[in-house]
């Protein structure tokens, strides 16, 4: 079985209505552990750490898809309409450097930075800093760009990293799944954790926020295209994200015909995984686009995902902003 049919089955399980049996045990065990962990900071055993910046955490309890890099570049933008000079840290999942901290560019490669970073640092134009020790990162973010806030892209459970305040966020469709923890579900923490964090942000249509196509962009010569150019075409879809039928849907929604290709998240490509045989268009995700433009070619396209935030969703955000930060910063 390939990763992506094995991955695909596996969440087919969490996202059910029963955990595989011979799974709960351990899951009764990673719980423990949890468990444990928590009490360990709660109890002052281990001393989480403090930086000289309001740190704001973005993140979730559950195991991918739920949308919490697009809320992250939703609240680095309303963190700079408020007057902040916002800055990001991320653990870089997917990518090694030689060296950490790793100052995030434009042209930074995914194989080093990680796919989501690169694409923060891309769309948000605010510095990024990788590191899988998230309060050297922040600290290093503050000295070499004076940010008066930092988001950690993720990091709900690295507590290590002392936070004044978290965003968790969650799919409505996709909900909690089967409510176990992992591997016997999709949780890192069982839910009761939500009662700590500060604001919980649900991602869908008529909820907190949701996610809307933007211009088509080709990876070969960076021309923009609406979805409508590929209405009634049949194109080949490329999807290595969290929940890749999100992706699919939305193409579908714009009236093109997709041939799926659901690859695993954070999934390193080479240009034979986007050979088909055939001259068809080719539409990814910009977290795919971003590994894939070493070897662009006319075909590929990306397609990005804008975030919409309901009415209730700002006003949310921006009044913990506020609460977190120095009043005179938003003068």
């Amino acid at each position: 079985m390939s990763a992506s049919r094995l991955s695909a089955a596996i969440e087919r399980r969490w996202y059910g209505t029963h955990a595989p049996r011979l799974l709960v045990p351990l899951a009764a065990l990673y719980g423990l552990i949890v468990a444990a962990r928590r009490l360990a900071y709660r109890r002052g055993w281990r001393v989480a750490q403090r930086v000289e910046r309001p740190v704001l955490v973005v993140g979730n309890i559950s195991v991918g898809g739920s949308g919490k890099t697009p809320l992250t570049l939703a609240v680095v933008a309303r963190a700079r309409a408020l007057g902040l000079r916002p800055g990001v840290v991320s653990r870089g999942y997917g990518g090694r450097a030689e060296h950490y901290p790793l100052d995030v560019r434009c042209d930074t490669s995914p194989a080093e930075g990680g796919d989501e970073p690169v694409l923060i640092a891309q769309r948000a134009g605010v510095p990024v800093v990788v590191d899988p020790d998230r309060v050297a990162a922040a600290r290093f973010l503050i000295a070499e760009h004076g940010v008066d806030l930092v988001i950690a892209d993720d990091g709900l459970q690295h507590y290590q990293l002392a936070r004044d305040a978290e965003i968790a966020v969650r799919d409505a469709r996709r909900g909690y799944g089967n409510g176990w923890l992992l591997p016997a579900g999709p949780l890192r923490e069982p839910k009761a954790r939500l009662a700590c964090v500060d604001l919980e942000c649900i991602q869908g249509a008529g909820r907190d926020f949701w996610l809307e196509s933007g211009m088509a962009r080709s990876l070969a010569d960076g021309r923009v295209a609406t979805l409508d150019t590929f209405r009634g075409t049949t194109v080949h879809a490329v999807a290595g994200i969290g929940e890749p039928d999100r992706f699919f849907d939305m193409l579908e929604a714009a009236g093109i015909d997709v041939i799926r290709h659901a690859a695993p998240d954070h999934h390193r490509y080479k240009a034979a995984d986007l050979d088909f045989g055939d001259d068809r268009a080719v539409l990814m995700t910009e977290k795919d686009a971003v590994k894939c433009a070493v070897f662009a070619n006319r075909a590929l396209w990306a397609v990005p995902a804008v975030t919409r935030l309901s009415p209730d969703c700002t006003n949310e955000i921006d009044a913990l902003l506020r609460r977190i930060t120095p009043m005179q910063e938003h003068e």
